[in-house]
């Protein structure tokens, strides 16, 4: 009789051995795949991930569009000093060869934080960014250069206001074929482009 429940017993510890290890395991793994969903990348870290020497945008539209997301990392975004002046150059890098000969490097990021302070100080945050649809750019021939020119509308937050900017791109094809913003203003002051922001 002793012999029988000595088997019983050992056979329901083994079960329960069982149990308790499984269940670990399923605890460790569901552990792991929240560790992953926490591992997403930010939209400051995608911005700066993406590779604009190899993969350069095809069109004057997703150049703008890429200059729109950048925009918004910068005026709204969370990020290190490293990181600022990482997304400072991955925006001059959709510039025009002429816009970047009007803005050093240093005025460039001189400017370039004064305005993000001031956005700062107001508590203004882009919230999106539409670009013209592909059918509404304009292309036209001037000078030996190919151009473009489209228009974006930018939405502006400030707490629980919102307002809207319209601001026309203006854009030339470089030497190696990609499209470079050559200038941009707001639409109504198209008395020409301004230098960059």
């Amino acid at each position: 009789m002793k012999k029988g429940i000595g088997i019983k017993g050992l056979i329901i510890g083994v079960i329960l051995l069982c149990l308790v290890i499984g269940y670990y395991y399923y605890l460790s793994n569901k552990k792991s795949d929240k560790t992953e969903d926490d591992a997403k990348l930010t939209a400051v870290q995608e911005v700066l991930l993406r590779n604009l020497d190899n993969n350069y945008p095809p069109t004057p539209r997703e150049v703008v569009k890429c200059f729109g997301e950048i925009a918004q990392c910068v005026y709204g975004g969370a990020y290190t000093e490293e990181e600022f002046q990482q997304l400072a150059a991955q925006a001059k890098k959709l510039y025009d060869a002429e816009l970047l000969a009007n803005n050093p490097d240093k005025q460039y990021i001189e400017n370039l934080k004064w305005d993000v302070d001031d956005f700062k100080n107001q508590e203004i945050v882009i919230s999106s960014f539409s670009p013209s649809s592909s059918t509404d750019v304009e292309y036209f021939t001037q000078d030996g250069y190919s151009w473009a020119q489209l228009h974006c509308v930018f939405s502006l937050r400030k707490g629980t206001q919102l307002a809207s900017v319209e601001e026309i791109f203006l854009l030339r094809k470089d030497e190696t074929g990609h499209w470079k913003i050559y200038g941009w203003t707001l639409a109504g002051d198209e008395a020409g482009a301004e230098s960059g922001k």
